[in-house]
């Protein structure tokens, strides 16, 4: 993969030549300093962002060959993705977060609500299900983002620093979850600037 983007008069390459292969069941760790493209990567690899040049492929399926509307499908039932800004929707309470890509590929109500009550549960935030974002705490906003990531059957889970707003016990906690997922056939790729957290990958 190469990544270019042009700025003004001058052309930033955010990726050069990279070319990774994850396969069902591995947690592949990137480390690197700030502006090194991990993020980037994370972009490409999930869907939300296209190449300059080079190819995404999740499950076989090459993403530059699907429309706008195919992207999508792949993003809300095969990509988990938590983000270093958690991208809540403000206007939907801690569930409706979480559930949201169920809901949208047609789950009845009911089903998702217990999914992600569960999925909530999982990350130690019982009775925080009908708040709104504003209503958390940085912390719980983090972990909300983890059980918005970690619902429903995603093959693959792409993290980019996903413990920054969270204590260590709830740290270590946020990557037994994504190592878990991993161990049960996932594919997982974790963007950190912690060796500590990179211990926890493959």
């Amino acid at each position: 993969l190469t990544k270019s983007y042009v700025m003004g008069d001058q052309t930033v390459h955010a990726l050069r030549g990279v070319s990774l292969d994850i396969e069902a069941g591995d947690f592949v760790a990137i480390m690197g300093p700030s502006g090194s493209g991990k993020s980037t990567l994370l972009n490409l690899a999930g869907a939300l962002d296209r190449p300059t040049s080079g190819r995404v492929l999740i499950d076989g399926v090459d993403l530059s060959a699907l429309s706008a509307r195919q992207l999508a499908a792949v993003r809300r039932t095969k990509v988990g993705f938590v983000f270093q800004d958690f991208n809540l929707i403000p206007s939907l309470t801690a569930a409706e977060n979480v559930f949201l890509p169920l809901e949208l590929d047609g789950l009845p109500l009911r089903d998702c609500r217990l999914l992600a009550d569960q999925a909530l549960a999982e990350v130690e935030l019982e009775g925080v299900a009908d708040r709104f974002p504003d209503e958390l705490s940085g912390g719980e906003r983090q972990r909300v983002a983890v059980a918005r990531a970690l619902i429903g059957e995603r093959s693959l889970v792409l993290a980019d620093e996903p413990t920054g707003a969270l204590d260590t016990h709830t740290g270590e906690l946020i990557l037994r979850l994504l190592r878990d997922r991993c161990d049960l056939g996932a594919a997982g790729l974790l963007v950190t600037h912690d060796a500590r957290l990179a211990a926890w990958a493959d």
